[in-house]
């Protein structure tokens, strides 16, 4: 077995046949961790800003000394636009 074998369907794809915002994180997600950064940052270009999203969220949870709000909020918002943009990228400007 192999980890893509256990990865969630998206909902709007499959009831929609659209891509949504969020396509393709769990596949780059998987190229990262295989090494294949370059591919991931294709398939998803928001994915190293997630992962670092994630790690800061595991932060928080971790180091209760300082307080990780507004990195957080800033990376948030950085995930957002970078997704927001390279959607209306792919599917407006590279065809």
């Amino acid at each position: 077995m192999k980890i893509e074998d256990f990865m969630l369907p998206c909902p709007i794809k499959k009831f929609f046949g659209i891509d949504c915002f969020g396509c393709g994180t769990q596949r780059a997600i998987v190229m990262v961790f295989k090494g294949r950064f370059d591919e991931a940052f294709h398939m998803f270009p928001a994915v190293y800003t997630l992962l670092l999203f994630f790690a800061t969220v595991f932060l928080n949870f971790v180091d209760k000394k300082r307080n990780y709000g507004n990195l957080l909020v800033i990376l948030a918002g950085l995930n957002a636009v970078i997704m927001v943009v390279s959607y209306f990228y792919k599917h407006h400007f590279s065809h």
